[in-house]
């Protein structure tokens, strides 16, 4: 099963991972990293179909995607 993970101390929480995904299965946290941001996050990970979309996105490559 594909996993999308996104490391938080990576992520400004841009929001452009977001808008690419096909799925809409990533928002932001309600958590906030140690800059002060609300990171991204996967709701639905069985929905993930590692398009990678996200990930070439992130300008910040905080984004990693496993098959």
């Amino acid at each position: 099963m594909p996993k999308m993970t996104v490391d938080p101390n990576y992520c400004k929480g841009c929001g452009l991972c977001i808008i690419a995904c096909p799925r809409k299965i990533i928002r932001l946290s309600e958590n906030i990293n140690a800059k002060g941001y609300n990171y991204a996050e996967c709701i639905e990970q069985e929905k993930c179909t590692a398009c990678k979309m996200c990930y070439i996105t992130c300008p910040d490559v905080a984004i990693t995607i496993e098959k």
